[in-house]
């Protein structure tokens, strides 16, 4: 595969981690725009796309990078070490960034996004080292008709069977059980333990679009694979919410087909784009995040926490630099919301700065 086909997945993978950014840090949790709050509790917004988009790349990415390897003759066993190394430090990085600044063990969280896309990249890698496309489809509906199953009929002590919300389903009774103390809820973690045997899917589909771009096929057989598979997906979702809700806090199976649908989707446009169309001045800041997406995610998060620790004296309190920008400057100058907002973008701004000398000199930080 030549570096010029691997342009469209680094601009996907920046937009999507740039999003990620915007959503995570709006300068006042009060003021949000409603497509960039997630969905209170069955449905989509926006903002439900975003993880499950970034771990579709991880799959396309784990396809591109380990097909090449395999090409240059490297045995799959060589490829192990490196996998579980990259694992452990993605899993430990996220557990820091929840334990900072204050390091309270006895309580800290467990799961969490970073952690999340530890262990689907753990076991995705492994499964696509291991198995051809045809076994990774089988392999991935009978994980999304068992989730349904579990979620649909196995019962939950007080609740019984069938819940699917936050309290009461068998998702949050395993976490509670297993992991009680350590999750973001008392009794549920959005990134807990039954809700990541789904995310794998995402994966795992993302392998297999991985493997589409592989293909001798010609761009344009490509980029109308994408859009039909992505159609299919997002149809069959749309039909099967009202018998099982596409919900991203449980992950639910209809949420991965759904949202791999819509990857697909976007990512066809960012192909048709790019490849197809050979417009790539407007990819050139997505590309920047996206050769150093965990980077950015994970520096923009400690960014944000080191800024939360300092206080400023404001009208008899104290605050973060963050909210007096926002009281003082933002608010004023464009109002509530929109004010809330240009925060975030500046600070995308501000990373694709940060990470530009690092892009240019081709350097990628691999965490």
């Amino acid at each position: 595969m030549s570096q010029e086909r691997l342009i469209s997945v680094d601009a996907f993978r920046g937009l999507t981690i740039a999003a990620m950014v915007l959503v995570n840090n709006p300068a006042s949790w009060s003021y949000i725009y409603p497509p960039l709050r997630h969905a209170v509790r069955h449905g989509w917004t926006p903002t439900d796309l975003i993880f499950p988009f970034f771990l579709f790349i991880v799959g396309i990415s784990i396809s591109l990078s380990f097909s090449r390897r395999e090409e240059e003759g490297r045995s799959v066993r060589s490829l192990y070490g490196k996998i579980f190394q990259r694992s452990a430090t993605i899993f430990a990085v996220g557990l820091f960034l929840h334990l900072f600044p204050r390091f309270r063990f006895a309580t800290m969280r467990i799961p969490g996004v970073l952690q999340r896309i530890a262990v689907c990249f753990l076991i995705g890698a492994l499964i696509y080292l291991n198995t051809k496309a045809k076994s990774r489809i089988a392999l991935s509906l009978v994980v999304l008709a068992g989730t349904w199953a579990l979620m649909t009929f196995v019962p939950v002590p007080g609740y019984g069977p069938g819940v699917l919300e936050a309290k009461g389903s068998l998702a949050g009774f395993i976490d509670a059980k297993l992991l009680g103390g350590h999750l973001y809820k008392p009794d549920f973690d959005p990134e807990g333990i039954l809700s990541t045997l789904p995310a794998i899917v995402t994966v795992l589909l993302g392998t297999l679009a991985g493997d589409w771009l592989r293909t001798n096929r010609t761009n344009f057989r490509k980029m109308t694979g994408f859009f039909s598979a992505g159609i299919l997906l997002t149809l069959a979702g749309v039909l099967l919410h009202p018998y099982f809700p596409i919900n991203k806090q449980l992950w639910t199976s209809t949420f991965v087909i759904f949202t791999a649908g819509m990857a697909l989707i976007v990512f066809g446009v960012c192909y048709i784009l790019i490849e197809f169309m050979g417009v790539k001045k407007w990819a050139y800041p997505f590309l920047v995040l996206g050769t150093n997406a965990i980077t950015v995610f994970a520096g923009s998060t400690l960014m944000v926490k080191l800024l939360l620790l300092i206080k400023i004296s404001d009208a008899g309190k104290t605050v973060s630099p963050i909210t007096y920008l926002y009281d003082h400057v933002l608010s004023p100058a464009a109002g509530p919301f929109l004010g809330s907002l240009i925060y975030p973008l500046l600070l995308i701004l501000l990373w694709v700065l940060l990470m530009l000398p690092l892009f240019k000199k081709k350097i990628f930080i691999r965490i």
